[in-house]
Parts: C-alpha cells; structure tokens; sequence
C-alpha cells in the first residue's frame, strides 16, 4: 500500500480590507473579507518542508491590500478577478488561484435630512459573496449570499408526508416559513454587469419566496433557482442551502387564551436544513469552480 498526497492548496484566510476612496469630499466605503489560496505543484512543501516554491500567505495578504489601493475596488468579482490573474500569470510557480470575498454593506447616515458625505450606518440584510478561480481552464466566477433572513406569516403548508412509529409533527396547511439563505449561482462568462445581475437575482428571490403558495420549502428552492436561470441565460446552475427557521405555535390555553396562529416559539436549534441544485443540462464543465478554500463564498 502506497501513501500519497492529495489535493493541497494554502493561502491567507479572512483579511479583513477597508478600502475608503477619498477622490472627493464624497468619500465610498468597501469592507471585504478576503481569503486567498493557490495551487501548484507545492508537494516538496508537505513532503519535504521545501519551500522554495512557497509563497508566503503574508505576501498574498500583502497584494490584496496592495491591490486595493492601486486598482480600487469597484464589484468584488472584478477585485477577485485581478488578484487570482496576479497570482496565476506574475508568480512562476502557481497554477491556480482561489479568491473568495465576503462584502458587508454600508448605507449613508441621514443627518438633517440629506446623506452624510463620510459617515454611514451597517447595513443589516444579506452579506454578498464572490468566489473567483483561475486555472488551466480558464477563469470562473460564482456570485452569491449568505445570511438573507425571510420570513412570510402565511402561504406555506407541510402535509402529506411519511410517517412511521417515531413520527409526532402534525400537519399544517397555514404556517409561518423563515429562513436565513444562501445562494451561490456560477456565470459562464467574465463579461457581466455584477450589480445590476446581483441586484436582480435578489429581487427574484424575494418575489418567489413571498408569492408561491408553498408546499415545501424544497419547492421553494426550485421555483427560485429556476427562475434566476430563466433570466439569465449566462448563469449555468444556482446553489441554495436553506435552514428552517421553525416557529411553533406556543401553548396559550392554559391561560384562557386561543392561539390562532399569532403567538409563536421561535426555535433556533435543531433545524431542517434543505439544499439543493438547479442547472442547465447543457451546462459547461465547473471545473475547479466550487472546489472551495476556506468556505466563505
């Protein structure tokens, strides 16, 4: 029996990048969360301790903040775009590059009716996720989000389902459905205008969750990832991974009181958990696309 080494990458994890752009006395504000990892042949590196083709994490900490400053952020994917080219064409030995980006979101204060040119509030909704991967074949981007909090207080049911001698959960044809989602959906182009797909791919979401008659949060999944593909013909499949925010409804009786469907016990743990893949047939090989380094996008 031989031992040998597998799939093997490194890079820095989690750079926390402010970058304020101060061009005018209207300032902007981009707050990522960077994580690089490359791939190449860095076996001696495991094996050995060689390291003379190691690029110390340091250093590709040091070009993203580098980067930063001398190409400016405009979306995360073009940011993601650039630093996985840097690696991959001016750093000999590396093969292939893996930049996933977390970007938080800011809105202008409001002081005395008008937006504040320097000062800005966090905001809450959803955290916008890049992962960007260049290689021998050829460059992949996957947008996403994580952590968009729905919930609807009608318009969802859970009936029909298999029971068996464990089985206590009752039937419902009007419950509340929440849920903290992820989406990561993968372009077959680098050519696209980020905002505005993000910008439209979240309204989908939203209208799909809010106006479908639900019978399972599964079917819910499908309507939205089936919907994103339709309007955009250069996304090739959508990921989603959805938790189920349960509310019970919270025994009131014992008070007097009848509970129609108005009080309830959010239950933060155990949840369900429901994933899935909607795709294209035809869709182009991922390649390394989703091969993932720390996770974060």
């Amino acid at each position: 029996m031989a031992i040998i080494l597998g799939d093997n990458q490194y890079g820095k994890a989690e750079s926390r990048l402010v970058r304020i752009h101060r061009d005018s006395a209207r300032h902007e504000i981009r707050d990522l969360n960077v994580t690089t990892a490359l791939r190449g042949p860095f076996e001696p590196a495991h094996l050995v301790g060689d390291q003379s083709n190691v690029l110390p994490t340091d250093t590709q900490k040091n070009t993203a903040f580098a980067f930063a400053k001398s190409k400016g952020i405009d979306t995360i994917e073009d940011f993601g775009l650039e630093l996985a080219r840097h690696f991959v064409r001016d750093v000999e030995p590396v093969e292939g590059a893996r930049i996933e980006i977390e970007e938080y979101a800011w809105e202008r204060a409001i002081v005395d009716g008008a937006e504040h040119d320097h000062t800005w509030l966090r905001k809450g909704q959803e955290i916008r996720t890049a992962a960007v991967t260049v290689d021998a074949s050829g460059e992949h981007v996957i947008g996403g989000f994580k952590e968009l909090v729905l919930l609807k207080s009608t318009g969802s049911e859970f009936s029909g389902f298999l029971t068996d001698d464990y089985t206590t959960l009752a039937e419902t044809h009007d419950r509340v459905m929440a849920t903290a989602l992820v989406a990561k959906w993968r372009f077959t182009t680098t050519d696209v205008e980020w905002d505005e797909v993000y910008r439209g791919i979240k309204t989908i979401v939203v209208r799909e969750f809010a106006t479908l008659q639900s019978l399972a949060l599964q079917q819910t999944l499908w309507h939205m990832g089936k919907a994103i593909l339709e309007a955009y013909p250069f996304i090739a499949e959508v990921r989603l991974n959805a938790p189920n925010r349960h509310h019970f409804n919270y025994d009131i009786s014992q008070f007097g009181l009848d509970n129609c469907n108005e009080v309830f016990i959010a239950a933060d743990r155990p949840y369900g958990l429901v994933e899935a893949t909607i795709l294209r047939d035809d869709a182009p090989d991922a390649g390394q696309a989703w091969r993932a380094s720390a996770g974060l996008a």
